[in-house]
């Protein structure tokens, strides 16, 4: 069940203190943990109705999807995407949805979640540097994942992120026998959430909603490739989304079935080496999220060239039109893929 975010937010004494008589009854335990409080029951709004102007999102919609959604903070997780760790769980309750490339060519996830949470999400996986550029512009937002290499925990800690790991907050992640590890580990983000009661609440990060712009090339479907990953996004009239394969296989979520973003973004970016490597030596990819460079957007069964600037890691990243017209985004959920430049 996906629940919508409510504006009531508790107090962070009172939230500490629960979390501290949480961790005190669960800390090292691995099993489902005691139920949670049923978070109450949503249909997401139609994917039809669209702000009228390509202005920040007004208040009461979401500045990550246009939608009507409530202030509430924001729980980025960063998950596996291996073909064992698929199918996903709560990836359909995604406000954004990121794709990294991670050593060997293949592919992670980073997604964003603020207007609704899921009860559960996963499989998480560890950190990579790149995310803390990515997250800059969120202000300080709440970050699970499974761990990094040692040598990047210290900027990790440096950075405005509200880290939240297994060790930090064990009540808020659980292990499935239906999977064997390391693609069997599972967040709570409510129980996330309440370990990290600094994330800052959804803010505008540069997107813009609203009427497509003129022009564009109609298309039934667009492929994405990394080196060891592909990606097929296919127009779907009937549902006004793209349906989303990886590698040749439809993207499917466990508790809320077919995943389909009303906006898929390719955002050119250069991937480089960074200093960092995993525990086989493999150097993990950087991905540039800082600069400019070109873009393609997905939106309504067409798609528009686009250019993308983000002038420091602090700021939004905006999306325009070959003019320099702000270039707007269909309301929904939000595809974005850092797509190694040609």
């Amino acid at each position: 069940m996906t629940g919508e975010r409510g504006a009531g937010r508790p107090g962070r004494a009172l939230t500490a203190l629960l979390c501290a008589v949480t961790a005190a009854g669960l800390y090292g335990c691995s099993d489902s943990g005691p139920p949670e409080p049923s978070p109450v029951p949503t249909t997401a709004p139609a994917t039809t109705s669209a702000p009228a102007t390509t202005s920040a999102a007004p208040t009461g919609r979401s500045p990550f999807t246009g939608l009507p959604a409530r202030p509430a903070p924001v729980l980025a997780v960063k998950l596996d995407n291996v073909p064992a760790a698929r199918p996903h769980t709560g990836l359909g309750a995604a406000d954004l949805v990121y794709v990294e490339q991670v050593e060997g060519g293949v592919t992670r996830l980073l997604v964003v979640y603020s207007s609704r949470l899921p009860d559960l999400t996963g499989p998480v996986r560890s950190a990579r540097e790149s995310d803390i550029a990515l997250l800059g512009d969120f202000g300080r937002p709440a970050l699970a994942y499974s761990g990094a290499q040692s040598a990047l925990n210290p900027l990790l800690e440096a950075a405005p992120l509200d880290l939240v790991t297994e060790g930090s907050a064990p009540q808020a992640f659980r292990r499935s026998a239906d999977r064997p590890a390391p693609h069997n580990l599972y967040l709570r983000p409510a129980r996330a959430l309440a370990a990290a009661p600094g994330a800052d609440d959804a803010r505008d990060i540069g997107f813009r909603f609203g009427p497509a712009p003129a022009g564009g090339t109609t298309v039934e479907s667009s492929t994405v490739r990394y080196p060891a990953a592909r990606y097929t996004f296919t127009w779907s009239a009937a549902d006004r989304a793209w349906r989303v394969a990886m590698d040749g296989r439809e993207a499917r979520a466990t508790d809320t079935g077919p995943v389909r973003p009303a906006t898929v973004v390719v955002q050119r970016v250069t991937v480089r080496p960074s200093r960092f490597h995993d525990r086989f030596g493999a150097v993990s990819p950087y991905s540039e999220t800082v600069g400019s460079g070109t873009a393609l957007v997905l939106r309504d069964g067409r798609a528009h060239e686009a250019r993308w600037s983000r002038p420091t890691a602090a700021s939004g990243t905006a999306f325009t039109t070959p003019s320099g017209a702000p270039l707007a985004f269909a309301p929904g959920q939000v595809w974005v893929l850092l797509a190694p430049r040609a």
